[in-house]
């Protein structure tokens, strides 16, 4: 095992809190901090130890182990999440292990893990109904090693004309094929109809409408995403196993909408002026609407070898991996066409070649385990409409050690350090015109060191340090708003992770989660790749936007019999929103300090003798209201949700 600091979210847990996102979920992991959008946990932003959490692209993303985001080596942002109905457990990993996986190998790695298959014959179905219309229904039907399940869930987002459809199926099946060799089949269709709006709300707009206003109500987001994989393991001899996952997924997403942000150019100058002043607005007036279309294809095949030998243990592996994003974007002419004029057409490839190699030496009570990792990554992008092409390769090497000291069975003492890797997406390395730009991939020096244990039966906590020393952090501007450009600098993040949990004794659990990020600061001012000017406020000691301090979740619990409850609070601490560290809001909604929350959640579980488990949950009890993102404007806070459900097992 590569030493470093990890937490798992366990089924028992997932199913008591009755998590409502995967937001909600991963707040319960210290060192993750997660920003919201639209309300329903479609489109998680996802930072670790002081990155920025938009579009979750600095985090590497896996469901079994087999890569999630479509497109993780040349666009590694997330539109597609899995439902996390369907998941039973996350696994956070940090430190030198990422190298394991990567490519995004500096913060950490998540691995959502799905339902093992059962043998014997059996399922559920549950049903779950609450205030905006919120409606979800799940059935789930097993046996013979294999397992089906089906969801729909519905209901309004965090603001008006925000309505969500999702409707996700997921397929196992484990097939053994001899005595030590099995195969696992794995299929998952998940298809989404909402209509959401890329804009977020001016600061006129938000102070007299208030955080629900949203005057796009003909903007569309709609997507289809196929997944399919297959997963060989072989055990030849106590503990050497050789596993392959061969996998492929397709991923289509239409965004239909009339503004990218609280103040682009689509609508005019009049109908901008009208939002800042806080005027209501039409925009079907504005006869126009842009459709973003986007097709992804990512295939690849990963052999990972395990071997224990007398001094330890060997692990090797080698991926890959290919990609193919198709880009385009149509104007239309009215709130609700559908055709119109192309302004875009691009074709980005993207193949992947990468190995590593790790052994994990025992001495006694101490393993030492050094860890090397390589990335070969060749990227083309094509404009179709123009001809242009061009393309352009990166390659990395990115080597770590891991030391863990057991002093004795209760306690583990460990450290780790490694060089951090994550690539440039292909629209910063190939511009529209073909042109290579030499945009440096980002490098980073990782350092922790903590220890966990059990101090005594039913209990469990880890404290680590961390310091995360960027020689170049990439750094994504205002996305669709290009209000900041591509931008890059030296960074440094460090800070402190404390989580734990215990029964308390008659019944009573309790658990927390605690960040304190002291430094989260730019080394030097950041500059647009592009230009190389600095960009605007950007200067050395300042602090890095979506870096909040402090991020805090604290949870106790009564079981009593049938009876499970649980009262859960998660903070977090304010932070800035842009580079120069405004304070004062701006009149577009993206700049200006965002304050801190805290929120409250509330689930009752009550299990009838027999079959049935009856369920209610509270999200936002205080029904609180506050800003989450800046971005492209203001966007804000799920209201107070109340929920209640029956699950039927059989």
């Amino acid at each position: 095992m590569i030493a470093g600091a990890g937490q798992i979210i366990d089924a028992k847990t997932l199913e008591t809190s009755r998590v409502f996102t995967a937001n909600e979920a991963l707040r319960k992991v210290a060192g993750v901090n997660v920003r919201d959008e639209e309300g329903f946990g479609l489109r998680p932003n996802i930072g670790m130890r002081g990155l920025n959490p938009t579009r979750s692209t600095k985090v590497t993303l896996l469901e079994d182990g087999i890569p999630l985001a479509y497109a993780p080596y040349g666009d590694n942002a997330s539109y597609y999440h899995p439902n996390v109905d369907r998941i039973q457990r996350i696994e956070v990993l940090k430190g030198a292990g990422s190298l394991l996986f990567g490519p995004q190998t500096v913060s950490g790695v998540i691995n959502y893990v799905t339902a093992a298959p059962p043998m014997a014959p059996g399922g559920y179905v549950q049903g779950t109904v609450g205030n905006r219309d919120y409606a979800n229904g799940k059935v789930r039907l097993g046996g013979h090693g294999a397992v089906l399940e089906y969801s729909r869930k519905e209901g309004e987002g965090a603001r008006d004309n925000n309505e969500h459809k999702v409707d996700d199926l997921n397929v196992k099946y484990v097939l053994e094929l001899g005595t030590n060799h099995v195969l696992t089949l794995r299929a998952n269709h998940q298809r989404e109809d909402s209509k959401v709006t890329y804009s977020g709300l001016t600061q006129a707009e938000y102070d007299r409408f208030g955080a629900r206003y949203n005057p796009f109500k003909n903007d569309r987001f709609e997507t289809a995403r196929t997944g399919l994989s297959v997963t060989q393991e072989w055990e030849f001899g106590p503990g050497n196993t050789l596993q392959t996952n061969v996998y492929y997924s397709k991923f289509d997403r239409d965004w239909w909408r009339q503004a990218s942000n609280s103040q682009d150019a689509q609508c005019g100058a009049a109908f901008n002026a009208a939002r800042l002043a806080g005027s209501v607005v039409d925009p079907d007036q504005c006869d126009s609407v842009q459709g973003r279309l986007r097709n992804y294809e990512t295939w690849g095949v990963e052999p990972r070898l395990n071997v224990r030998h007398a001094m330890g243990e060997l692990q090797a592996g080698v991926r890959i991996h290919g990609e193919e994003q198709q880009r385009r974007q149509i104007n239309g002419k009215s709130p609700l066409a559908r055709t119109g004029t192309l302004a875009e057409s691009n074709l980005r490839e993207t193949r992947a070649y990468s190995a590593f190699l790790s052994n994990r030496f025992n001495f006694g009570a101490l393993d030492i385990t050094p860890i090397v990792r390589h990335e070969r990554i060749e990227a083309e992008r094509t404009n179709r409409l123009s001809g242009a092409n061009g393309a352009s390769t990166v390659e990395a090497w990115m080597p770590g050690v891991g030391l863990t000291w057991n002093p004795s069975s209760s306690l583990t003492v460990f450290s780790s350090l490694h060089k951090g890797f994550a690539p440039q997406r292909v629209e910063d390395l190939v511009g529209n015109a073909g042109t290579v730009t030499e945009v440096p991939e980002e490098h980073s020096a990782n350092f922790e060191a903590g220890l966990r244990g059990q101090p005594w039966t039913g209990s469990s906590f880890q404290v680590a340090y961390f310091r995360n020393d960027y020689r170049n952090l990439i750094a994504v501007g205002s996305i669709a708003g290009n209000s900041t450009p591509l931008s890059n600098g030296r960074a440094l993040f460090s800070g402190l992770e404390v989580s734990g949990q215990s029964d308390l004794g008659r019944g009573m659990y309790g658990r927390m989660a605690w960040t304190w990020l002291p430094i989260a600061k730019q080394d030097e001012a950041f500059r647009s790749v592009a230009t190389r000017a600095v960009i605007a406020g950007s200067a050395a000691g300042k602090r890095q936007p979506y870096a909040p301090k402090h991020t805090l979740t604290l949870a106790a619990g009564i079981e009593a019999g049938s009876l499970r409850t649980e009262l859960e609070a998660q903070h977090v601490g304010q932070q800035f929103s842009d580079f120069a560290n405004t304070v004062a809001a701006s009149a577009d909604g993206q700049t200006g300090r965002i304050g801190s929350y805290t929120v409250l959640n509330a689930s009752v579980n009550y299990r009838f003798s027999g079959a049935y488990t009856a369920f209610v949950t509270v999200k936002n009890l205080a029904d609180k209201e506050y800003i989450v993102d800046r971005t492209r404007g203001i966007l804000t806070s799920m209201p107070r949700l109340v929920q209640a459900g029956l699950r039927y097992n059989f």
